[in-house]
């Protein structure tokens, strides 16, 4: 199965798997394993903005760092420009944060709110160099507009 394929597979699983859930935490718990399992990822989690740092969580795979500012590493430079980001070898990145030395490659995609912030951005490692591309990038872009609904502007 092709990587375009797996996608196509996946994208209707996610939206199925967190319709009618209306808990925040298990809608991203369950969205994560199943992505994670599915595309078969080194690490697979959100980074949610807190304040003014992304903290970690739900996420699969080892250990991860626990909070990071805006503008650092991947993560931060993805929500400071509210973009993603395929980087095709992780040590070639100015400041990347190496929360595992396995990690060669990434994709960081922002998660958008109801009003167009970033409310979390979805951090993908691979142990391969160049693993992501422009399919994953619009793929995974695709999927995380499911969870705009879950990020509102707290009352």
């Amino acid at each position: 199965m092709t990587k375009w394929e797996k996608y196509e597979a996946l994208l209707p699983q996610l939206a199925s798997l967190i319709d009618g859930e209306e808990d925040k935490v298990a809608v991203l718990s369950n969205f994560v394993a199943l992505l994670h399992d599915e595309m078969g990822f080194f690490w697979t989690g959100f980074y949610r903005v807190e304040s003014e740092e992304l903290v970690v969580g739900p996420f699969q795979g080892p250990v991860a760092c626990f909070r990071i500012r805006k503008g650092c590493g991947v993560c931060g430079t993805a929500w400071e420009r509210g973009e993603a980001i395929i980087v095709p070898d992780v040590e070639q990145f100015p400041g990347h944060i190496a929360c595992s030395s396995f990690s060669r490659s990434e994709i960081v995609v922002p998660v958008f709110d109801v009003t167009g912030t970033v409310a979390a951005v979805l951090d993908i490692d691979s142990c391969e160099l160049n693993t992501f591309d422009e399919t994953d990038r619009l793929y995974l872009e695709r999927a995380v507009t499911l969870l705009t609904p879950y990020f509102t502007i707290p009352c």
